[in-house]
């Protein structure tokens, strides 16, 4: 062993051990990069549940806030920027299921292909109806009374016949017939021609008849015909009749007709002008469209002359009578 050497070693070490920390301290505050870290500032609404704006799944609904669970109490909410919480965001901008694009499989089933020609009803149609078929309370005894009607043909061309009559007594007062050419006019009106044969009262006569008959408006059906008859004789009827439904099955009907004529004819107790006006009211029961049993009460009454020919012979101008009867169609 160098016995020189010894001392200048020991030196050495013991200069090393004093010199250590001051070389640590010396890098700590050279090297401040190296140093740990500082904490991140806390975010007040970590607890909300709410994920950076940065680190939010791109998704178009966001999570609802629990703010039952925080002490707002303790948050200084005016240094929160609210904007970057997505507070506002709350309801979705796209719809939650959109309305797909039309393809042409959607038209196909929508509008399919017809597998054959459009094809109307067959040209020649009928329709019989006893409007009404009734018997009659009379003063004495008691009386029947009809009104019927039918129709043949097409939609545009059809010929019409009308019948209507009174029984008293056992006896056949008055009874016509009509046999008309139909022709529409729209699609609720026809203008009719033809003629008419009175059977009764007196001698049977024919008239050339001319008229129209059809639904108006608020559904009032309406028929109004001129006649022309033998030496110059003419008159005219006017119908009109409504149907209230009280129920689907119960149906309350009022009707009015009026009648006049051109001239005298003292043989059927017939005058000129207004010669007579009926009004009635029955009420039917349908047990199906087809087949409806009615009850009701009409009042006719005879005007101007008419009425005066009426009380000549011995009859009243006026008379109010119960009826019952039947209506049905096929």
């Amino acid at each position: 062993m160098n016995h020189r050497t010894l001392p200048h070693n020991a030196l050495a070490i013991a200069l090393a051990i004093v010199a250590a920390p001051a070389w640590a301290q010396h890098d700590h505050h050279a090297h401040p990069s190296q140093a740990t870290p500082p904490s991140p500032p806390v975010d007040a609404h970590a607890q909300h549940g709410q994920p950076r704006p940065s680190e939010a799944p791109a998704t178009d609904e966001t999570p609802p806030i629990d703010h039952s669970k925080m002490d707002h109490s303790k948050m200084d909410h005016g240094a929160m920027d609210h904007a970057s919480m997505g507070h506002g965001n709350s309801t979705p901008s796209a719809p939650r299921e959109p309305i797909p694009p039309l393809t042409d499989a959607d038209r196909a089933a929508a509008f399919p292909e017809l597998a054959h020609a459009m094809q109307h009803g067959g040209d020649s149609n009928r329709y019989v109806l006893f409007d009404r078929l009734e018997a009659v309370d009379l003063d004495h005894g008691r009386g029947e009374a009809w009104e019927a009607q039918a129709w043949f043909g097409s939609d545009l061309n059809r010929l019409w016949l009308r019948s209507e009559g009174e029984r008293a007594r056992g006896t056949t007062e008055s009874a016509d017939l009509e046999a008309l050419y139909g022709r529409s006019v729209s699609a609720w009106w026809d203008v009719m021609a033809g003629v008419k044969h009175d059977f009764k009262p007196g001698d049977s006569q024919t008239w050339a008849a001319f008229g129209i008959q059809g639904l108006a408006p608020y559904k009032f059906e309406l028929a109004a015909t001129a006649y022309v008859g033998e030496s110059g004789r003419t008159a005219a009827t006017v119908e009109a009749e409504y149907e209230l439904l009280l129920t689907s099955r119960l149906i309350l009907q009022p009707r009015l007709e009026l009648t006049l004529y051109g001239k005298e004819d003292p043989a059927r107790d017939v005058g000129s002008g207004l010669s007579a006006g009926e009004a009635g009211l029955r009420l039917r029961y349908e047990f199906t469209r087809q087949f409806a049993p009615y009850v009701g009460v009409v009042h006719e009454r005879a005007f101007g002359s008419t009425a005066d020919l009426r009380r000549d012979h011995g009859e009243d101008a006026g008379d109010t009578r119960f009826v019952a009867g039947l209506r049905v169609w096929f």
